[in-house]
């Protein structure tokens, strides 16, 4: 049964589109030339020399994130010292143009089918703010939001993914968690959670594989 399983969800990249794939957003809220920012990530991973740092775990995501908001801010003539102030700025107002069309699909069909949902992040409000939150359509469809903006246990530690198993209430089994960086999977790996590696470039893919895993 459906209703006995549970999708969680990494929201930055999984449920949102990442910021790469936003320049063009970006560059209208901050009135940039186009083409400006040219750092694309898992896009374009062979020219993004501070993604490969990341990928090989010599700085983390929260590094990388910092150093790219220190340069935009720049580029507008502004000292950003958090990532709060590039993503409000970036887009922050513009909500509905962030969500993955994948994300609502794969949302709306699980909340239809009964199973529960549940966000697991490291850093929701942190990154994107309370009201950006309060404004992000579907939101209201989650039944649990483990923030570690709030918890301060970032994942991959292990205390990451029980808490979010255990507010959902159902066992780890009857759970499929999904996200993009390879360090989180990992971490679910290691408490025997069910997972799926979502690659932005294809997110079409890992929406369907997470919830074939739920019986969908």
């Amino acid at each position: 049964m459906t209703g006995n399983r549970a999708l969680i969800l990494d929201f930055g990249g999984v449920v949102t589109r990442t910021l790469f794939e936003t320049h063009d957003i970006t560059e209208r809220a901050l009135g940039l030339e186009p083409g400006t920012l040219n750092w694309r990530g898992p896009f374009d991973a062979d020219n993004d020399v501070l993604w490969a740092s990341m990928q090989k775990r010599e700085i983390t995501e929260r590094d990388y994130w910092m150093q790219r908001t220190r340069e935009v801010g720049k580029l507008v003539g502004e000292d950003w010292t958090d990532m709060q102030t590039f993503v409000q700025r970036a887009r922050g107002a513009e909500a509905e143009l962030v969500l993955r069309p994948e994300a609502r699909d794969a949302i709306t069909r699980a909340k239809a089918a009964g199973l529960k949902l549940a966000i697991l992040s490291n850093e929701l409000d942190l990154f994107y703010g309370v009201e950006f939150r309060k404004r992000f359509p579907l939101i209201d469809l989650f039944d649990v939001i483990v923030d570690a903006t709030y918890t301060k246990i970032l994942k991959p530690d292990p205390r990451a993914y029980e808490q979010v198993i255990s507010e959902i209430g159902l066992p780890r089994d009857a759970c499929v968690f999904v996200d993009d960086q390879l360090k989180n999977i990992e971490g679910a790996q290691a408490v025997n959670l069910p997972c799926v590696h979502f690659d932005v470039t294809r997110p079409a893919d890992g929406y369907a594989r997470a919830l074939s895993m739920l019986g969908l």
